[in-house]
């Protein structure tokens, strides 16, 4: 996962990591750990974008600076 990936596949990994329901952005950042671990930057930092995503997704609102639709 060392290339950088686009947003629409960051929301499309946070949807996916979302099923482990409550433990979402526990095994996503044991993940960017395990990354870290293994030197690889990038690869945690996209993790941790992939976190950004879905606290947005678990959210009871959305953020002041979104738009809602």
């Amino acid at each position: 996962m060392s290339a950088v990936i686009i947003n629409l596949d960051i929301w499309r990994a946070a949807l996916l990591r979302k099923r482990y329901g409550s433990n979402a952005m526990l095994e996503t950042a044991i993940r960017a750990d395990e990354l870290l671990d293994c030197g690889d930057f990038e690869g945690c930092c996209e993790m941790h974008r992939i976190l950004d995503a879905i606290e947005r997704l678990q959210a009871k609102a959305p953020a002041e600076e979104e738009k809602m639709h």
